[in-house]
């Protein structure tokens, strides 16, 4: 059966890989990034690691996104993977 916090963990890991895609497709750096979405840079790179703690997985705040998304000038939606994980599996 599948784990929903295994798949929680890919489903952040996948939006971590969207926003460091959109951040570099910009040519902004991390820092840029971090500063204007008002988040220190240790909380930016982990965001776009997918994890909060080493074997944690991120859970980022909602506003935390929207920020990212405006910094980088793209809808939410932009960062979100396509299909959302099963939570509920058991």
């Amino acid at each position: 059966d599948p784990d929903p916090s295994s798949n929680w963990s890919a489903y952040v890991r996948e939006i971590g890989t969207n926003i460091q895609r959109q951040r570099l497709a910009r040519g902004y750096s991390q820092d840029r990034v971090a500063y204007e979405a008002n988040l220190s840079r240790y909380t930016f790179q982990k965001l776009e690691k997918g994890e909060s703690r080493p074997d944690t997985a991120a859970n980022p705040r909602l506003m935390t996104l929207l920020a990212i998304s405006q910094v980088l000038g793209v809808e939410l939606s932009a960062l979100l993977p396509s299909h959302p994980p099963d939570l509920n599996a058991r």
